[in-house]
């Protein structure tokens, strides 16, 4: 059942929902690009030629998407640390891609340099998708050659690299170029349509938000012999919290990003967590938790809460419970389901194509010039820096504010990267956190 809203509150949540959108833009440093701002455009007669930063199963779903959105699409050249990950990689796609997956040895790199050589090529636009530690070092290399840039999320792992991205992001702008971050869900139809009503007054002000991220484990992979701590790491990466910010940032950030969506971009005052490690054992687990409660505190009062687990055996839920001072709206992405209750009564029941294609097919319009610039980078760093200042509460065991999170001068993983010896960080005790930056001066 739907029930229409009335135009007045249509036009007035219109107007509520712009001015929230300036204030999360302000707090993080970083402005909203104008609708009709427009990209150079690749012209419908030339191919778009596709560089891929980060070889894994999200870059070659990313990839393969991307040789989907559009038949001028060639991926042109590639880049891993390992030619293994690689050559996996190029095959799965060239088998599905006759003569646009034109990549020759020439093209393909390997090692920590392989970003930079992959942006030496003449691609137009890049698919950044290594593990996120190492994110904003490419972004900027990225920015800096003129490239339109599909990244993953999170977009950072500490307070360093957020501020390292808003920076570059500066001068993207400037260059018209697409930026485009991995927080799918905001390219779920039945996501967009529900959250669009919440924005224009279906539950009146969104005064609580409770999301979800209930899962299992990730995937490890045992120590072979011939490899080196660095390697062994960034075979785990989803298990060192130096290469994935933890959990909470690499996996349940998309349901944190649906608590900042609901409040339309407006960053929390400061967050309160509670954190631990219950059930990870094997070395490969590396140094994460597996558990977090986050309260989210925000300046007009309102308190949104976050609980995500990575846990064998258990219940695993991945919802989202809005409460308005007009009705309550329930999301069940998985389901899907999105319901609204109260005055102004729906249910959600139109198309639901696969979102990450959606990503990708807007994307690519953009750089055809069909479409306004995307300019992804408000909402992705603001739900970034919210998944970061929930672990960095949890691990300490003490509140951390917006702009404490945001100025840390925290630093996470080695400063420089070779395949060699690399130290474990003892998983974080609240009260007693870990600290990258200790290590290194300890080391030297």
């Amino acid at each position: 059942m739907t029930t229409d809203l009335p135009s007045d509150i249509w036009t007035r949540r219109t107007f509520v929902r712009g001015a929230g959108l300036t204030v999360g833009a302000l707090a993080t440093g970083c402005t909203t690009a104008p609708r009709g701002a427009t990209s150079v455009a690749v012209p419908a007669d030339q191919p778009i030629r596709v560089g891929l930063i980060g070889c894994g199963g999200r870059g070659t779903g990313a990839a393969t998407q991307a040789l989907r959105a559009d038949p001028g699409v060639v991926l042109y050249a590639m880049g891993d640390a390992f030619p293994d990950r690689l050559t996996s990689s190029q095959g799965h796609m060239e088998g599905q891609f006759a003569g646009r997956v034109d990549v020759p040895e020439s093209r393909r790199h390997i090692g920590f340099d392989a970003f930079q050589k992959v942006l030496n090529e003449d691609v137009d636009m890049v698919i950044l998708t290594t593990p996120p530690h190492f994110r904003p070092e490419h972004f900027k290399a990225a920015v800096a050659a003129g490239k339109h840039i599909f990244m993953e999320k999170p977009m950072a792992v500490d307070g360093t690299g957020v501020r390292s991205i808003l920076d570059d992001a500066k001068i993207a702008k400037q260059k018209s170029l697409n930026v485009m971050g991995g927080f799918c869900w905001r390219y779920n139809l039945p996501n967009r349509a529900c959250y669009e009503r919440i924005h224009n007054g279906a539950i009146g002000d969104v005064t609580c938000v409770h999301s979800t991220y209930l899962t299992a484990p990730l995937g490890t992979k045992p120590r072979q012999e011939e490899w080196s701590d660095m390697e062994w790491q960034l075979r785990n990466w989803q298990h060192f919290n130096w290469l994935s910010g933890d959990h909470i940032a690499e996996q349940a950030c998309h349901a944190i990003d649906k608590i900042n969506w609901a409040k339309s971009d407006v960053p929390p005052a400061k967050a309160i967590a509670l954190g631990g490690r219950q059930m990870r054992e094997t070395p490969e687990s590396g140094n994460i938790y597996d558990h977090f409660s986050v309260m989210y505190v925000y300046d007009d009062g309102s308190r949104c809460f976050h609980d995500c687990r990575q846990m064998p055996g258990c219940w695993n839920d991945n919802t989202e419970y809005l409460v308005g001072t007009n009705g309550t709206c329930y999301v069940n992405s998985w389901g899907p389901e999105q319901r609204i209750e109260g005055r102004y009564p729906w249910t959600y029941e139109g198309p639901n194509p696969n979102m990450y294609q959606v990503e990708h097919d807007e994307l690519f319009e953009a750089i055809r010039g069909k479409r306004a610039r995307i300019d992804d980078v408000d909402q992705m760093m603001t739900s970034t820096l919210m998944s970061i200042m929930g672990r960095m509460s949890a691990y300490s065991g003490r509140p951390v504010e917006w702009n404490e999170a945001l100025e840390s001068e925290e630093r996470l993983g080695p400063v420089q990267y070779a395949l060699g010896d690399l130290p474990t960080m003892p998983v974080s005790v609240p009260g007693a956190v870990a600290s990258w930056n200790e290590l290194r001066t300890a080391e030297a």
